[in-house]
């Protein structure tokens, strides 16, 4: 399948990251023909984890967050892991890399804890969205419509909330990648 041939697509991690929300995105939007690239804070690579604690494997990266042009990427991706998004959410390139996507209106998926970087970069205010159950209080708190869905397409902002939506979550990218109503 190459319906995303020509797509190029960001994700940005830190060490921590939920090893499936990293890998099945970047690997299934690769088999579709996207070209993919991962970006962390220090451009080395990161510790992957499952089940936020328990260390698999280290994923090597392409660049660093510095590396990483918005004009050159048609979507974002923001993977969990409550360490990976507490690191990012802390990172100025982090938010900065959100903000500009925002502001572009491509593609923004996040999935898990990530969408504390949502809230720090301050756009989750008016948005409508999913999480890990536990963000919330705090999405809503920064004025998002949080619900208890698999996956949730407000305009060009995607999320999901666990690495069991991981299906529904490739999906919804892979059909705003392709320009079609999601």
């Amino acid at each position: 399948m190459s319906h995303l041939t020509g797509k190029r697509i960001a994700i940005i991690a830190d060490d921590y990251v939920e090893e499936p929300e990293l890998l099945m995105p970047r690997d299934q939007l690769r088999e579709h023909g996207a070209e993919v690239k991962v970006y962390s804070p220090s451009g080395e690579a990161i510790q992957a984890v499952r089940s936020d604690v328990n260390p698999t494997q280290k994923v090597e990266v392409d660049g660093s967050l510095g590396d990483l042009d918005v004009d050159a990427i048609d979507a974002l991706v923001v993977p969990g892991g409550s360490v990976n998004a507490d690191h990012l959410r802390m990172d100025e390139h982090a938010q900065r890399i959100l903000a500009e996507v925002d502001d572009a209106g491509k593609p923004l998926a996040i999935v898990c804890h990530g969408p504390w970087l949502l809230i720090s970069a301050g756009r989750a205010q008016g948005r409508r969205v999913t999480s890990w159950p536990s963000l919330a209080d705090d999405l809503r708190n920064a004025g998002a419509e949080w619900t208890d869905e698999e996956v949730v397409v407000d305009g060009h902002l995607i999320t999901s909330r666990k690495p069991d939506d991981l299906p529904a979550f490739v999906d919804a990218i892979s059909t705003a990648l392709q320009g079609a109503a999601v």
